[in-house]
């Protein structure tokens, strides 16, 4: 029925149904009249006006639609064959033939000319920014495919959301604001459009350079020059492209944190994805554990601590133009460490060479750095073992033992901290544990307690300005009790007990054996017991053993400048394994005996009004010699 009052229409308005192929005029009068063609939803309706400006314009129906060779022709016409195409676009056709998108599925191609081009009778040059195919519409036009997920499952295509990624990344950004950037087409060309595992495809490895060096042109032609670029060549297949370091469709800004060629995220997520690889390592011969050796280091630290700042892999290596240190021209060269390492560290190496960089010191028997930390853990296991076995076993006796016997209390308590001595241990008290927590924020920075204090690290450094302003704060106790001992003869007189004595052995040799029950009551201490002694040596040693060492560290670029780099090597792996002990034997010997020790639980309150507890005062007998009581009895 529509067919027939198609037919009537057009015979009532003049057009000729004779023989031979219609005119475009004559095929409009139909189709370009909507109450004609626009009621069975099947006879395309054809603006006149946009078919006259469109590519196509000059062109007569019938040279495309061969079987309409008369009005009224039949209900549907044949759709237009890739062979007439050609007659016009041959190449395109040709092209378009060894591409994916001429796969044919359920009898018709995967895409064809109209699913990037659009309707062809409105179809305009990809240069009119009507035309579907203009570089602002290529997006969604490749959208319409490629972010359905039914035609992804169902063509079994590897790369899910490819559209969505672009749309996020620095290229896709672009163009939705208006600017000429890459769009898909670039990348995967026009119409010859094939997979990238075929060695055609532009997308293909080896092609990869080449095709980002149509707008990247100097940066491709540093790559192909780089250790990379001549390994891939040469055929090596593992050798990164640009694709590898920054993506694929996702391409994000070195400036958003998300990008893989974040400051941060560069050892790790790009360079530790072949440098971090062992077999990489073992099948090209690259020297392993540098990734290690740099994650350990302080610039390692700080970036994974959220100084983005700090040198970085390609601070160092480059970005583009990486070349193994053996050639002259790169920046990691001996003979020009110097000049890269004084961008951040003026005058590093202009007196002694700098030497290796990446240093493993859990395997290093050459390095000095290895020693100190093998000597430095038989030093924690044995002398944090001490303590544990000490105190544990005192704990034990007093806990079998308790409550004690009733003691008369003391007739005079002497002071046994003046006033600036317990100013000098508030200080000590308010800052030890400030540097505690903030330098090891600084080598655990993943850790869950330290996150609170990093949260700022990465626009303000707030870590490395608390713990120098903390250990300053320390120093200045350390300073106030030397001047002090310096300019009080009372002081030094009372503190002449402190120095250590062969009575300290016999005290302890006694006091084990109390334990050991060879021995009734504990031996008379004197006024300073060998428990204090150790206390106040091992905390002046280690705190001139953190100062020795930590001075290098603050001021890195006077020691890079004056100094071998071996030096500030030392320095950081001493005073780590220092701080670690020191840690400890606060935890463990300290706070046993002015928290945890029964006696004086849960407080020795001496460093507030500087006056020992009633049960010290019982143990520290006078010049007599005599015993006290027998603890327990």
């Amino acid at each position: 029925m529509v067919a027939l009052v198609f037919a009537l229409a057009c015979t009532a308005g003049g057009v000729r149904s004779a023989h031979g192929a219609p005119s475009t005029e004559e095929c409009l009068a139909c189709h370009g009249n909507k109450e004609l063609v626009g009621s069975d939803g099947r006879s395309p309706f054809i603006s006149a006006d946009l078919f006259a400006d469109s590519v196509h314009g000059a062109l007569e129906c019938a040279g495309c639609h061969e079987d309409a060779v008369e009005i009224p022709h039949a209900d549907r016409l044949k759709p237009v064959p890739l062979d007439t195409c050609g007659g016009c676009h041959d190449d395109a056709v040709t092209q378009y033939r060894e591409g994916i998108h001429a796969t044919v599925a359920d009898g018709h191609a995967v895409a064809g000319c109209a699913n990037c081009h659009g309707e062809i009778h409105r179809a305009f040059a990809h240069t009119d920014e009507r035309s579907a195919a203009h570089w602002t519409h290529l997006t969604e036009r490749c959208a319409t495919c490629h972010a359905d997920r039914s035609l992804v499952e169902r063509f079994s295509i590897p790369v899910v959301q490819p559209v969505e990624a672009y749309r996020l990344g620095v290229h896709g950004r672009a163009v939705s604001f208006g600017t000429r950037a890459a769009i898909c087409s670039d990348c995967h060309g026009s119409h010859e459009i094939r997979r990238g595992a075929d060695p055609r495809s532009t997308i293909w490895r080896n092609h990869v350079p080449d095709t980002c060096g149509k707008c990247h042109e100097a940066i491709a032609d540093k790559f192909r020059q780089s250790v990379h670029g001549q390994a891939l060549a040469q055929g090596v297949k593992s050798a990164p492209v640009c694709t590898d370091c920054h993506g694929e469709h996702q391409i994000l800004s070195i400036s958003d944190p998300a990008s893989p060629v974040f400051a941060s995220n560069i050892p790790v997520d790009t360079c530790g994805r072949c440098h971090g690889d062992a077999r990489l390592s073992a099948k090209y011969g690259i020297p392993g554990g540098n990734l290690a050796a740099f994650q350990d280091s302080f610039h390692g630290l700080a970036l994974r601590a959220g100084r983005t700042r700090v040198a970085n892999c390609a601070s160092c290596h480059g970005v583009h133009d990486i070349l193994p240190s053996s050639d002259p021209r790169s920046m990691v060269n001996a003979a020009n460490l110097p000049t890269v390492c004084g961008k951040c560290h003026p005058g590093a190496g202009s007196h002694f060479p700098l030497g290796q960089v990446h240093l493993l010191t859990a395997g290093s028997p050459t390095r000095a750095e290895y020693w100190i930390r093998l000597g430095y853990l038989w030093a924690i296991v044995l002398v944090v073992g001490f303590m544990l076995l000490h105190n544990g076993w005192d704990l034990a006796i007093k806990a079998r033992h308790w409550p004690p016997p009733p003691r008369p209390t003391p007739t005079h308590v002497s002071e046994r901290m003046s006033r600036p001595l317990r100013w000098q241990h508030g200080l000590v008290m308010l800052s030890f544990p400030v540097l505690v927590y903030t330098g090891f924020a600084l080598t655990y920075p993943e850790s869950w307690w330290a996150a609170p204090l990093l949260r700022w690290e990465s626009r303000f450094g707030l870590r490395g300005i608390i713990h120098r302003a903390a250990a300053v704060v320390l120093l200045a106790a350390l300073g106030w009790h030397a001047v002090q001992l310096a300019v009080s003869r009372r002081l030094r007189a009372q503190l002449r007990g402190l120095l250590p004595t062969w009575d300290d052995a016999r005290q302890l040799a006694l006091r084990l054996a109390y334990y050991a029950g060879r021995r009734r009551t504990l031996p008379p201490t004197g006024p300073f017991s060998y428990i204090e002694k150790m206390e106040y040596w091992a905390f002046i040693w280690g705190m001139m053993i953190m100062t020795a060492t930590g001075m290098p560290l603050w001021f890195s670029d006077f020691t890079l400048r004056w100094v071998p780099k071996w030096v500030a090597d030392v320095a950081t792996a001493i005073h780590f394994y220092e701080a670690v002990l020191a840690t400890l034997a606060i935890l463990v010997w300290h706070l046993y005996w002015v928290i945890f020790d029964p006696e004086v639980y849960p407080m020795d309150w001496s460093w507030w009004h500087g006056r020992s507890p009633a049960s010290r005062e019982h143990e520290r007998q006078d010049e007599d010699g005599s015993d006290p009581p027998p603890y327990g009895s």
